[in-house]
């Protein structure tokens, strides 16, 4: 159990990281709203594109960290919901496309294709991985027999759970989260007085209808019935006020919760209300990883189902019944230990780009540009 719970950290601390990591996929929504002219756009994407590798590599080591502790839950979601992923994926495939050929000399469709590209992928991918997170909560289609095989329960492939009211509300709120976070980031990295002013008017068109579509989910997932877990035998039945049971329940995780909410407002307001503040995106991006990471785990501690079954509730999944053997999960745990070196790396190479905002000068200098 200690090991199970150890790695459904691990892996809510990495889903935490990419959803703030997102503001990527929000500022490519942005190219043309905050840039107007092409050395602003061509701004805006060189300074997107020295981040965008940190998502994309974060998504993947999510993905895998999963496949590894809870190689059922992978088994499940990611063959069940199939169409799902395959979206989620293409989005970020020309993604890298993008990034790679937009200013090649040799690129015979116009940076502006790309530029296309970039933004299918900011508006899709937010939104789809923002819905795929909601089944956590909310739940998926599919069975699980005693050999562990899962099948889906609908030839729709996952998309079926844009059907469902709170998990597009959660989608909609991961996308105008990154739009949000975006914004401060602009403000933050690059020094261009017009991208400034219009990523500070950004923030009321992307921190209202964020707070809205955010305060709507959170109201909802406090008030609906849960899966809860009976310890002793494994029942999956449900619970009312589950999550907020499950808030109560563990203190440190609503403190968390709540001091990540102050967090995103406190940069909000304060950059919006600031006559030249550009450290919002700090605030902000550290309130989201730890409201992101509070989110994960009321949906799998304290007996809860994090994936949930709508087509049959015994067939549910725990992180006692998906996780690997005991085995695998010591190995991996020693593994584990290199994280702090790999987030001290990150953080090294983040403060080195950032080392100079980006500004007309260096535009104009650099040799090779996104």
């Amino acid at each position: 159990m200690a090991l199970q719970q150890y790695w459904w950290i691990i892996d809510s601390l990495l889903g935490s990281f990419l959803v703030f990591l997102l503001f990527v996929q929000g500022g490519q929504t942005l190219i043309y709203r905050l840039g107007k002219t092409k050395m602003e756009r061509t701004m805006i994407v060189n300074s997107l594109g020295r981040k965008w590798e940190f998502t994309f590599t974060t998504l993947v080591t999510f993905g895998g960290a999963m496949f590894a502790s809870f190689p059922l839950f992978y088994s499940t979601s990611f063959g069940g919901a199939y169409w799902v992923w395959m979206a989620i994926l293409f989005c970020f495939i020309i993604q890298a496309v993008s990034y790679e050929f937009r200013s090649k000399p040799s690129n015979v469709w116009g940076a502006k294709t790309f530029e296309v590209f970039l933004f299918i992928n900011g508006l899709l991918g937010t939104i789809l991985l923002g819905t795929a997170v909601g089944t956590f909560f909310n739940g998926a289609e599919f069975t699980v027999n005693d050999m562990n095989q899962s099948q889906w329960a609908t030839s729709f492939g996952g998309l079926e759970a844009v059907l469902n009211i709170s998990n597009v509300a959660l989608g909609l709120t991961v996308f105008f989260l990154a739009r949000l976070l975006a914004s401060l980031y602009f403000m933050n990295n690059i020094r261009e007085e017009n991208i400034y002013a219009r990523s500070k008017k950004q923030l009321l068109y992307s921190g209202i209808p964020f707070l809205i579509v955010f305060l709507f989910f959170v109201i909802r997932l406090l008030l609906m019935k849960g899966f809860a877990v009976d310890p002793n035998t494994g029942f999956i039945s449900m619970e009312p006020y589950k999550y907020l049971h499950n808030l109560l329940a563990m203190p440190i995780v609503a403190i968390l919760f709540l001091g990540g909410v102050v967090g995103v407002l406190f940069g909000l307001i304060k950059s919006y209300l600031s006559e030249k503040y550009t450290k919002g995106i700090w605030f902000a991006g550290g309130g989201t990883i730890m409201v992101v990471f509070s989110l994960f785990l009321i949906a799998g501690f304290n007996n809860t189902a994090f994936y949930p079954s709508v087509a049959d509730l015994q067939s549910s999944l725990t992180i006692q019944n998906a996780s690997s053997s005991h085995y695998s999960l010591t190995a991996m745990s020693y593994v584990s230990l290199m994280v702090p070196f790999v987030l001290a790396y990150i953080i090294y190479v983040w403060r080195a780009i950032n080392n100079k905002p980006i500004d007309l000068e260096e535009m104009k200098s650099e040799e090779h540009l996104y």
